[in-house]
C-alpha cells in the first residue's frame, strides 16, 4: 500500500472516530441482505404472506431477494443454491413438502448461512440445519376444526359421514391438520371419514375433488373438512352445482380464516374456519435482525391463532388484514 492511500484511510477512520461513530459500527452500516424462497401464489393466504413479508423487509432495511417456486420443490432448490452462491447473509423459504431437504440445507450451513424456516416446517435428521420455525401449529388447527364438529354434533344420533380435502401431498399443513382432525374425532365411532383426497390447497381443485365426492357418495355426505378455505371456496361452488345448501345439507369446516372465507360465513355458505395467520413478514425481519446482532433464537416461534364460526363473521369482518 503506498504512502498517499495510507494517508486517505488514516484519515477516513480518523474522521469516522471524531464524529463519534466507532469503526466497527461504520463497518456495520452494510444491508442485510436476506434470500427467500415463496412456495407459490396457490391461495389467498400465499398472497397475504408474500406481501406482508415484502412489505416488512421494505420496512426493516433489509434487502430482500424473492423468488418464487410455483408450488415446485426443484425450484426452491435451486433458489436456495442461487442464495449460496450470492452470499446472502440469512435464508428463509416456506417449504412446498417435508422431506428432501437435507442436502441443500447441509450446503447452506457449510457455507456458513443461517436458515430460518417460515410457515412450513421440514422432516431433516439434523436439526442443526436451520435456526428456527416460525408460524402456525398445524396440529393444533386439525384439533381445533375436530373438537367444533365434536361439539357441533355431540347430540346427532347414528353416522357422521365426512369427506376430507387435503392440502399438498407431502406438505406439513396437510400432514399436521389431517392427524390433529382425526386425533379427536376418533374419540367418538360416529365419525367416519368416508373419502379424502388432495385439493392441492386450490379453488379449482378443491371444486373438481368436491364434485368427484358428490358423484360418488352423493346425499350420504354430512361435513366436509377442507384443509384450507381456498379448497373449500371452491367446493361451495361444487355443492351448489349440485343442487345442495352449503352449510346446512353439508356442514363446512375449513381453516386460514381468509377474508373469503369470512364473505361465505356471511353469506350462510360456510360454518367455520381456524384461523392460520400469513402475517409474518415482520416477525420474520426481527428474526434475521436478532441473528446478525448475535442473539440466539428459539428453536420454535408460534403465531397465536382464534377460530371463526360463522356466528361472529360479520363483527370480526373488518378487523381482517387478509
Amino acid at each position: 500500500m503506498n504512502a498517499q492511500r495510507r494517508q486517505v484511510i488514516a484519515g477516513l477512520a480518523a474522521a469516522t472516530m471524531a464524529a463519534g461513530v466507532p469503526l466497527a459500527a461504520f463497518a456495520q452500516k452494510k444491508k442485510i441482505v436476506l434470500g427467500f424462497s415463496q412456495i407459490g401464489a396457490e391461495s389467498e393466504w400465499r398472497t397475504a404472506n408474500t406481501e406482508s413479508i415484502k412489505s416488512a423487509a421494505k420496512e426493516a432495511g433489509i434487502e430482500l431477494k424473492f423468488s418464487d417456486a410455483q408450488q415446485k420443490q426443484e425450484n426452491q432448490i435451486k433458489a436456495i443454491r442461487s442464495f449460496i452462491a450470492q452470499r446472502v447473509d440469512v435464508i428463509a423459504f416456506s417449504p412446498v413438502v417435508e422431506s428432501g431437504w437435507e442436502t441443500v440445507l447441509r450446503e447452506a450451513k457449510a457455507a456458513g448461512i443461517p436458515v430460518i424456516l417460515t410457515d412450513r416446517a421440514v422432516n431433516v435428521k439434523d436439526d442443526s440445519l436451520w435456526v428456527t420455525f416460525m408460524g402456525s401449529d398445524f396440529l393444533e388447527e386439525g384439533r381445533k376444526a375436530g373438537r367444533w364438529l365434536v361439539e357441533k354434533m355431540k347430540d346427532v344420533k347414528g353416522d357422521v359421514n365426512i369427506v376430507e380435502l387435503q392440502g399438498t401431498v407431502g406438505s406439513a399443513p396437510a400432514i399436521d391438520r389431517k392427524r390433529g382432525f382425526e386425533e379427536i374425532i376418533k374419540t367418538d365411532p360416529k365419525f367416519k371419514i368416508i373419502r379424502s383426497q388432495t385439493g392441492d390447497f386450490t379453488r379449482a381443485k378443491g371444486k373438481e375433488v368436491m364434485e368427484a365426492f358428490l358423484k360418488a357418495e352423493g346425499r350420504k355426505i354430512n361435513v366436509l373438512y377442507a384443509h384450507n378455505d381456498d379448497m373449500a371456496i371452491g367446493a361451495i361452488q361444487a355443492i351448489e352445482e349440485a343442487g345442495l345448501k352449503p352449510a346446512q345439507d353439508i356442514i363446512i369446516i375449513s381453516i386460514d380464516a381468509v377474508k373469503g372465507a369470512f364473505e361465505a360465513m356471511m353469506a350462510g355458505k360456510l360454518n367455520v374456519t381456524v384461523e392460520c395467520s400469513p402475517l409474518l413478514g415482520p416477525q420474520l425481519m426481527q428474526a434475521v435482525k436478532d441473528l446478525m446482532a448475535g442473539k440466539t433464537l428459539p428453536k420454535r416461534i408460534v403465531t397465536e391463532e382464534g377460530i371463526f364460526p360463522m356466528e361472529v363473521a360479520a363483527k370480526e369482518f373488518p378487523n381482517r388484514k387478509y
